[in-house]
């Protein structure tokens, strides 16, 4: 995946203070914010969420055509599609689930009591800014949670007209001022000492493996994600004119810029040349070795992967090397060596395939174990089949904690033609260096404190139904002032006395409290 920002090991320069100043107002307005959201009811929470995900569905195409023309990257229409799906859609998913009230388990004599993680930085990719900024607001604003974006430098434009839009259409719908927050202007060493602040509770890294490991690295909670580098499995059981027909429309969606897109193809030797020619009236253009070799040439340098064609459509990518694709959708170069070495079988976020011929199962397997030697571990993989045996080896054997199967992987591995966790960050777990293995929901975002009781059947569970915490004035005071130490400590905003003015208060019902029992 395309870097949000490229941090290195190497020392940082200062950050000057008044641009740290600014941050650090941000941080203390976050702080104030998430300590009132934590203690807001369902209802209430519903219709910030509700306001803020219309607020986003209704300038999707506004969106769509601004990152295109900011970042260079995509197709409007398909970015059109993500940002609906990552705006009304996401919360329409999860309408019925509920992150707010307790959840009482009378067998096990159980209360679970949600805990949002107080104050969300969440960092924004370049290839997919809006359709992020959308899906990691409402997470955050689902489990209760403040939220301060982070948008790559090249996406900051859209990325900050959009928060601000979604930040607008909260605070109407009563949500606490500074509830959702953007930095305006990102740079590495501000981005780092964000993420290593200790007003920070949680960091949701979406991007390259250096912005993830600097997550890791700040001492900060993080839920971070690796690259991608998905091999496409096409075994002689599977409907060969609708596998051609889905792998040709992932791998073109959005220009191949989702990190689930498909990056070879393994199609049984049998059917190799069947699936070619579907591919073709599919509008794949398939490349002779010599514009294989051109398209080798001009997708990487000696530094890596050619940042420059990412996002970039066929037609322009093979102009680039030097031939032509008119009216191709993606290119697919017919590669011999299924390996790290051949570097046409790596990660590739644009609409480049490579196609590789298997002798069956068993070679299909040991290829895609190949391919993903160097990276993608964890990520995604597909296969087209009918053959349950075939789809349970592949499975098992790839390390991918993903496996779309008869679907597009692009939008089958994130979860929008699947029943997958629709998601615009997908974890890789322990193979891929990630913290979590799933596709990123709200549940992450939100822990629970237990209740637990003795477990013997004479000792008695309590009468927990239509207790509310929030509607508790001792809790709720409780809850409300961890957030705002920050306030008193240094700094503070524009209500900074009041909040001083209000904590004191608090702080002397306590004092009262306490010795009057």
């Amino acid at each position: 995946m395309a870097d949000a920002a490229k941090v290195t090991d190497q020392p940082l320069l200062d950050v000057p203070d008044v641009v740290w100043q600014r941050a650090s107002m941000k941080l203390d307005g976050a702080r104030w914010a998430a300590g009132k959201l934590a203690v807001t009811g369902r209802a209430e929470i519903t219709g910030i969420v509700d306001a803020v995900a219309d607020a986003g569905h209704a300038r999707a195409r506004h969106y769509a055509e601004a990152a295109v023309s900011e970042t260079g990257y995509g197709v409007v229409e398909h970015k059109v599609i993500k940002n609906e799906a990552c705006s009304r859609g996401v919360v329409d998913l999860y309408r019925d689930e509920d992150f707010v009230a307790p959840r009482i388990d009378d067998a096990r004599k159980i209360v679970e009591l949600p805990r949002p993680a107080g104050v969300v930085l969440a960092l924004i990719p370049v290839t997919n800014p809006v359709a992020t900024v959308f899906f990691k607001t409402l997470l955050a604003l689902m489990t209760r949670n403040a939220v301060i974006l982070c948008p790559h430098p090249a996406a900051r434009k859209v990325c900050a007209e959009a928060a601000h839009a979604l930040a607008d259409a909260a605070h109407k719908a009563g949500a606490p001022e500074n509830a959702i927050q953007v930095i305006e202007e990102p740079t590495i060493p501000l981005i780092e000492k964000l993420m290593a602040d200790s007003r920070v509770d949680l960091i949701v890294a979406t991007g390259g493996p250096s912005v993830v490991r600097a997550a890791y690295r700040s001492g900060t909670p993080a839920l971070g994600v690796g690259p991608g580098n998905a091999p496409v499995l096409v075994d002689d059981t599977c409907d060969l004119k609708a596998a051609a027909r889905r792998i040709v429309a992932s791998k073109s969606f959005d220009n191949s810029i989702l990190c689930t897109n498909e990056s070879t193809v393994l199609a049984f030797a049998g059917i190799a040349d069947r699936l070619l020619d579907e591919m073709k009236v599919a509008k794949a253009h398939i490349c002779t070795p010599e514009q294989t070799q051109k398209l080798r040439d001009l997708l990487f340098t000696d530094d890596g992967f050619n940042t420059a064609v990412i996002g970039k459509d066929a037609d322009w990518i093979a102009r680039e090397a030097g031939f032509s694709a008119p009216g191709a959708k993606i290119l697919v170069t017919p590669v011999d060596l299924v390996q790290p070495e051949e570097r046409l079988v790596r990660e590739k976020l644009c609409p480049v395939l490579a196609f590789a011929r298997v002798t069956g199962i068993d070679q299909g397997i040991s290829a895609a174990r190949s391919m993903m030697r160097h990276t993608g571990k964890g990520h995604s993989a597909a296969i087209h089949s009918s053959d349950e045996r075939n789809i349970m080896a592949f499975s098992a054997a790839v390390p991918a904690l993903r496996v779309a199967v008869n679907a597009g992987c692009s939008l089958g591995a994130s979860g929008f033609e699947t029943h997958l966790g629709p998601s615009m960050t997908i974890g890789t777990g322990f193979a891929g260096g990630s913290s979590i293995g799933d596709n990123l929901t709200p549940h992450h975002f939100v822990q629970f404190a237990r209740i637990a009781y003795n477990k013997e059947a004479d000792v008695a569970f309590g009468a927990f139904e239509g207790l509310d915490p929030h509607d508790l004035p001792r809790l709720a005071s409780i809850a409300t002032a961890q957030p705002q130490l920050s306030l008193l400590a240094g700094g503070g905003g524009a209500d900074s006395d009041a909040v001083r003015r209000e904590l004191r208060k608090i702080i002397l019902e306590e004092l009262n409290a306490v010795l009057a029992a």
